[in-house]
């Protein structure tokens, strides 16, 4: 029995890994202009000589592939411990309405500081969107002492959302400079304009996160069986629960800093990985949930730019074709 679930678990990870190798390949080489694979291979090892290739690959494609893997992995990983916090497979940053407090405290911080010429460096963007996240996070914890019914809660983040999309449509609509005006197309959620220096942050964060996360896989397994048992295993569970909170919040604070909120990535990868691995065990959730997410994420941004080109649909258009059905699967189970 231990062989074959660790043979299960050496599958599940290289298809995963495979997946995230080949839509991360696919997308440096499709888009507007098609690069050929040795191209691309020439563009690394320094034998390409056409200047126009070697500037799409390094100044836009590679970017913007590499921010699309880190935030994938980190939005399933921000949804991963929301579901164990919760005790909950549809809780997730978007449905909570995390996202969307994230999403209305960084518009307006861009446009009470663009609107003055103030330049807005990404560290501040995370910050910002930390304490939107954070708020709606609280609102949702204060609710959670008041609904013990789990669906109502969800309800309840989801009506937060509508109200900080509505704030941020609001002023989205009314700002006069035309860079603000753009903010639209990230209140929608894109990938597109990532720079070095975003990947920079972003993945100095992440990964802070992701270790921070690794960590605390034997008491989030002990957690996951309980409070009584968590006690009696010497799991301080409101410090956990603390860490919980502000962890899942920074991750998703980062995502929607750069990429805007995203839908239905950590509701749909944590549950598609726990089907995979048929196992619950956070130690190799953790991993597999990030490795899962980036790989969702890189195939969605791949069709997102190239289903309807030279048109560029929103991310969260395609996570949502893919991501609803999981959705739905999950309810019907549970109801079953």
């Amino acid at each position: 029995m231990n062989l074959n679930k660790k043979s299960r678990y050496i599958a599940a990870f290289s298809l995963l890994g495979a997946g995230v190798f080949t839509f991360f390949i696919l997308n440096i080489c499709i888009g507007s202009v098609r690069i050929a694979l040795p191209d691309v291979a020439g563009a690394f090892g320094g034998r390409e000589s056409n200047e126009t290739v070697i500037r799409i690959l390094w100044d836009i494609r590679l970017p913007r592939a590499a921010a699309v893997l880190i935030l994938g992995g980190a939005l399933s990983l921000a949804g991963y411990l929301l579901q164990t916090f919760f005790n909950n497979p549809i809780a997730g940053p978007f449905v909570l309405g995390i996202s969307s407090g994230a999403k209305m405290v960084v518009a307006l911080v861009m446009v009470f500081l663009m609107g003055r010429g103030v330049r807005i460096t990404s560290a501040s963007l995370i910050f910002a969107a930390f304490m939107g996240a954070m708020l709606s996070m609280g609102f949702v914890l204060l609710m959670s002492h008041r609904i013990r019914n789990m669906s109502m809660l969800v309800v309840s983040g989801v009506m937060i959302g509508y109200i900080c999309s509505a704030v941020t449509e609001l002023v989205v609509t009314f700002a006069d400079d035309a860079d603000i005006v753009n903010l639209h197309n990230w209140s929608r959620g894109s990938f597109s304009g990532m720079t070095w220096e975003n990947v920079k942050v972003m993945a100095v964060v992440v990964s802070i996160m992701f270790l921070a996360v690794f960590l605390m896989s034997k008491p989030l397994s002990a957690y996951q069986l309980g409070d009584a048992y968590a006690r009696n295993a010497g799991v301080d569970l409101r410090l956990l629960r603390v860490c919980i909170v502000i962890f899942s919040s920074i991750l998703s604070a980062c995502i929607v800093a750069f990429a805007g909120p995203i839908s239905f990535v950590g509701i749909a990868v944590p549950h598609l990985v726990r089907k995979l691995l048929n196992t619950t065990e956070p130690i190799l959730m953790i991993p597999a949930c990030f490795v899962g997410g980036s790989a969702f994420c890189l195939f969605c941004d791949l069709l997102a730019k190239t289903i309807l080109a030279p048109t560029e649909l929103s991310i969260s258009t395609v996570t949502a074709i893919f991501g609803a059905p999981v959705v739905l699967w999950i309810i019907k189970g549970r109801k079953a």
